[in-house]
């Protein structure tokens, strides 16, 4: 009986490692991502496989612009956003082989000027909290600082916003991503390496692994041929936008970089730190990154497709199982520009997925992914484009919905008793500036001061509330603005909100406190 049993499990074994070693030819490849790009329409990708420690696969497809038509192939560069997270933690970590950090200092004791919203957590903060989204703050707390692009806030500007931020949790207790403690990650690397960020990215990871056409930011890219222009779908039309100047969030998702580049970032995840023989980075700190943090989620009994039973975040990767594999992945999202990343160390397996298409771009690689997965598994198709694709469209058709009602009701409500005098003034909130409400060619408009992008009209929707529609539009952003009045009807505050529900998280206008400073 136990011989029997024994033999079983050997062939169940045997069997699944047979399955899991399948390989995907580039015809299937080709004829996925062509229908990926259809559905979501996509205006251009690319896609690179890595087994079994080869690049097996790695092309573009689609466009870099809808205006100028040109190809997209395997070294076109994209903005790979947070996927940037992963190579800011693997810069400490070569700080730490180097002797001149711990995991386990304290934030304070390299950075002066930083201030959380309590005195023991800024006193306790370590650098491994910097970047295991456990500080207690609200998703994308303070995003606002780089989104949209543009505005003039400072790395000192940064290290003091946490203060005036409100917890919602209690220190490491719970997962909400941020992105502004990566900022200050970034800057640690400044202050201990004397090089920016991405000059030490450059010179320490990309260049000594062969990344030679990758970049920390946009601007330092050596030529700006063959990269990757952004786009929108607006009405199903895809609009190219301009590139989102990342500079002083670079360590949060700053990196432009191509598939072809990216495998190589693969190759050296997949061999613990070390490239042709060199150590990068010891395996003790890359243990450390793919080693679980924080608690993202667990299900002892799953019934998801690919019976997933816990969720984590490392240091600049998520963590989870899939179909019993452990898995190391991170996604990455700026205006127009999208991206993928998946390892799964027991099949010798990587995939990077680029696009510069929002939002079909990341409906689109999830979709690919997962249909690539499910192949290197050895699992039936699941028919993740159709799925996705449906998704998309229901999520899409809600937020426009609930868009269009406020409009309408805009278009319609009578403004007849609304006294303007009573809501032009500057406002203030502690870490994000003025805010100036004013009167523009008879029209309410509304004006931040240290984000010029975010100014537009202001239109009445109800009671105190007004619907703005900021002239920024590469992303949907517009805002409900809730006035409080005092006994005479004069606005005293500010509240904002999102009014599409499929608002980008860091657009955190909820964390405004807008306070009248200053009558006009």
């Amino acid at each position: 009986l136990h011989l029997s049993i024994r033999r079983q499990r050997q062939m169940c074994i045997r069997d699944r490692i047979e399955r899991s070693q399948a390989q995907v030819s580039s015809t299937e490849i080709d004829q996925l991502v062509k229908d990926a790009l259809e559905k979501f329409n996509i205006a251009g990708t690319a896609i690179a496989i890595v087994k079994d420690g080869e690049v097996i696969h790695s092309k573009g497809y689609g466009v870099t612009s809808v205006k100028t038509k040109e190809k997209v192939n395997k070294n076109t560069r994209f903005a790979i956003a947070s996927n940037s997270k992963a190579f800011t933690a693997a810069a400490l970590a070569i700080l730490i082989d180097e002797g001149k950090l711990k995991w386990t200092d304290k934030v304070v004791d390299h950075l002066a000027g930083f201030k959380m919203y309590d005195t023991y957590v800024t006193a306790n903060f370590t650098i491994v909290d910097l970047l295991t989204h456990r500080s207690g703050l609200g998703l994308g707390a303070g995003d606002l600082m780089f989104f949209p692009d543009g505005g003039d806030f400072t790395i000192e500007d940064i290290l003091q916003s946490f203060q005036y931020q409100k917890k919602v949790s209690d220190f490491r207790t719970q997962f909400d991503y941020d992105n502004l403690l990566y900022v200050v990650a970034g800057e640690i690397i400044e202050q201990v390496s004397g090089m920016s960020w991405s000059e030490f990215v450059e010179n320490k990871i990309m260049k000594p692994i062969g990344m030679n056409n990758s970049a920390g930011i946009y601007s330092r890219l050596s030529n700006k041929k063959n990269v990757a222009n952004p786009h929108s779908t607006i009405d199903g039309k895809l609009n190219e936008i301009e590139h989102f100047e990342i500079d002083l969030g670079a360590a949060a998702g700053g990196i432009y970089a191509s598939v072809n580049d990216l495998t190589k970032w693969i190759l050296l995840q997949m061999n613990k730190g070390e490239h042709n023989g060199t150590s990068i980075f010891s395996k003790k700190n890359h243990a450390e990154m793919w080693r679980p943090h924080t608690n993202t989620g667990f299900d002892a009994t799953p019934t998801n497709h690919y019976k997933s039973h816990f969720g984590a975040y490392g240091l600049g990767w998520g963590i989870s199982d899939m179909n019993g594999y452990m898995v190391f992945s991170h996604t990455g999202g700026l205006p127009g520009m999208l991206s993928k990343t998946t390892i799964i160390p027991e099949l010798n397996l990587g995939i990077v997925i680029l696009t510069n298409t929002d939002p079909g771009g990341g409906a689109g690689f999830s979709a690919i992914t997962n249909t690539l997965l499910d192949k290197y598994f050895g699992m039936e198709d699941f028919g993740w484009v159709e799925k996705y694709a449906t998704r998309l469209q229901g999520r899409q058709e809600s937020g426009d919905k609930a868009v269009d009602k406020v409009w309408k009701k805009v278009a319609s409500a009578n403004d007849d008793h609304i006294k303007p005098e009573n809501f032009i003034g500057m406002y203030k909130d502690n870490w994000f500036g003025n805010v100036e409400v004013l009167l523009q060619d008879d029209q309410l408009w509304i004006k931040c001061h240290r984000s010029p992008k975010l100014n537009g009209p202001m239109a009445f929707y109800n009671a105190n509330t007004f619907a703005v529609k900021w002239e920024y539009q590469d992303m949907n952003a517009d805002v409900f603005a809730m006035f409080s009045l005092d006994e005479n009807g004069k606005a005293q505050s500010i509240k904002m909100k999102g009014i599409s529900p499929n608002i980008d998280f860091s657009f955190d206008f909820q964390d405004l406190s807008l306070k009248r400073i200053v009558d006009k």
